[in-house]
Formats: C-alpha cells, sequence, structure tokens
C-alpha cells in the first residue's frame, strides 16, 4: 500500500496531532514527558519534521542534484 504525497500531506499532521491530545490526555506530566523517548509524544513531535526532510531528500537525488562536485 502507497499513499500519495498529498494523502500524506494530510495524514501526517492529523496523525501527529491525535498523538499529541492522546499524549496529554493519558500522561501526568504531559509538557516535560515529551523529551523521553519511550513517550508517544516524543514521536508525535518528531513525526511532521522527519517526514517532509526524508522527502525532501528523497527527491534531491531522483532529481539528481549533485552538491559539491566538480567534475
Amino acid at each position: 500500500m502507497f499513499l500519495s504525497l498529498p494523502t500524506l500531506t494530510v495524514l501526517v499532521p492529523l496523525v501527529s496531532l491525535a498523538g499529541l491530545f492522546y499524549s496529554a490526555s493519558v500522561e501526568e506530566n504531559f509538557p516535560q514527558g515529551c523529551t523521553s523517548t519511550t513517550s508517544l509524544c516524543f514521536y508525535s513531535l518528531l513525526l511532521p519534521i522527519t517526514i517532509p526532510v526524508y522527502v525532501f531528500f528523497h527527491l534531491w537525488t531522483w532529481m539528481g542534484i549533485k552538491l559539491f562536485r566538480h567534475n
């Protein structure tokens, strides 16, 4: 199953917000608990950053852009 980029653009922030709201309602130390890697909140904050960076560098290599090469 492969999701298209427009679908991921909508889905990733919604999943991230759901994780944050869940963490806020379940965890007793919500804002401070987001720094622990065992927390769902940590990954909910990490997800919206990771996906666009991955897509950017994937497209970068797909387009064949070479940085700092002098041939």
